[in-house]
């Protein structure tokens, strides 16, 4: 049987096991824990959530729906009140009802207008979701890239570091000479001036996905590391195929719907408006009360709208003009990004498959030759600049592929996603 003091000791032992899950749990739920890996789909959902530009945009959609609820009301009628000749014996007072009555199609020509609105503030929203969207991809390949810079810079650190402690043992050994020793130590501190400045790159790479997202990131989070198979470019024509269907094109569409709307209604406003009034009149003099009915129209002598309708007719020939524009431009830059996204693509794989495995090839080889005193220093230190470029290389390659990714899902959206 234990002793009182061995099951005292086991009971504390459970109850600090239990506050430590418990702490953790907690933790984790709460999103304060320290080490944790940020994945894109995490970084997508809280800019989302917390963006403020997109929190702003949807609020958009609720102002032009309260425009749209304004453009269908009617005038309201005006009550007045005149009185002639101010002495009480022989005054005439005269109560009047007035209600504007809108002709040529006015309202209908508002609510048009309003409902184009609509549709453009639901497009717009969209557009600045893909955006905000293709924001997020390419602050987050950012940090990875920093964060993959920074890994290449421990690595060419332990290399620099491994290729002094080899050059010092052979000067030890009276085998090599000092200066070989000398060009060890200075590529040594310049990689580790290449560490600091990628630490500092990571840092600002970091603080720009947490802006982008609108949320700050726990001191210790990392991005999710990059897989070795890259995304397959799809063909060009089926996405040209597609381009009547992005935001960016259909809201170029709209707008000139939006302004042949605005045509429309600046036609209807040549039409003068019709104010009926009916009343009653009394005077004090004959002590008696008549009705009194009105009909006033002005008359379109000299202002009939005439410039406005120049206007408005000119600006819907600059949004076909515009909407062209943006086709051609979007075109382009399609086309443009599919190329360099190949390009990158093929540089990746030429990368992995035979530049790095070579390059770290030829590090292994000379420094083992440089050990048995076969070749010289200045051997090692070539090989070393070559591997280091070569994966340098391989990152920038690695970050085109994703920046002309992200240049085409900016246009068309996710591209996981079925048309």
């Amino acid at each position: 049987m234990p002793g009182l003091k061995e099951r005292t000791a086991r009971a504390r032992l459970k109850k600090t096991a239990r506050t430590v899950t418990a702490s953790v749990v907690l933790l984790a739920g709460t999103g304060l824990v320290h080490a944790s890996t940020l994945t894109l789909d995490q970084a997508l959902q809280t800019a989302f959530a917390g963006n403020p530009d997109l929190a702003a945009a949807q609020w958009e959609i609720g102002i032009v729906e309260g425009e749209r609820k304004q453009a269908g009301l009617i005038p309201n009628p005006e009550v007045s009140w005149e009185a002639e000749d101010t002495r009480r014996d022989s005054r005439t007072t005269t109560v009047m009802l007035s209600q504007p009555i809108e002709l040529g199609g006015k309202r209908g020509a508002r609510i048009d207008v309003a409902s184009r609105a609509q549709d453009a503030a639901g497009i717009e929203w969209e557009h600045k979701r893909n955006a905000l969207r293709a924001d997020v991809i390419q602050a987050f390949n950012s940090a990875r890239t920093a964060q993959q810079r920074l890994q290449l810079s421990r690595q060419s650190l332990q290399l620099a570091e491994h290729g002094l402690r080899v050059a010092q043992g052979r000067i030890e050994a009276g085998k090599s000479s000092p200066v070989e020793g000398t060009r060890a130590h200075v590529q040594l501190l310049e990689v580790r001036l290449e560490l600091r400045r990628a630490e500092r790159d990571q840092a600002n790479a970091y603080q720009q996905l947490a802006q982008v997202m609108g949320a700050p990131l726990p001191a210790s989070t990392t991005v999710q590391a990059a897989t070795q198979s890259m995304p397959t470019v799809p063909p060009a024509s089926r996405l040209l195929e597609r381009l009547n269907e992005t935001a960016e094109l259909r809201l170029a569409k709209l707008q000139i719907d939006q302004r042949e709307a605005s045509l429309g209604l600046e036609k209807s406003q040549r039409i003068p408006d019709l104010t009926v009034s009916i009343g009653s009149q009394y005077s004090e003099t004959e002590r008696e009360r008549v009705n009194v009915v009105g009909l006033s129209l002005p008359i379109p002598l000299f202002n009939r709208n005439q410039g406005n309708v120049l206007a408005a007719a000119r600006r819907s020939d600059q949004a076909r003009d515009l909407r062209n524009a943006t086709e051609l431009r979007l075109r382009t830059e399609i086309q443009t990004s599919l190329e360099q996204w190949q390009t990158a693509n093929g540089e990746v794989e030429a990368f992995n498959q035979t530049i790095l495995p070579a390059a770290q090839s030829a590090v292994d080889s000379a420094t083992r030759g440089f050990e048995m005193g076969k070749f010289g220093f200045l051997d090692v230190l070539d090989a070393q600049r070559t591997l280091i470029s070569a994966r340098s290389q391989y990152i920038q390659a690695v970050s085109e592929a994703t920046d002309a990714r992200v240049r085409i899902e900016r246009i068309f959206g996710d591209l996981t996603v079925s048309p």
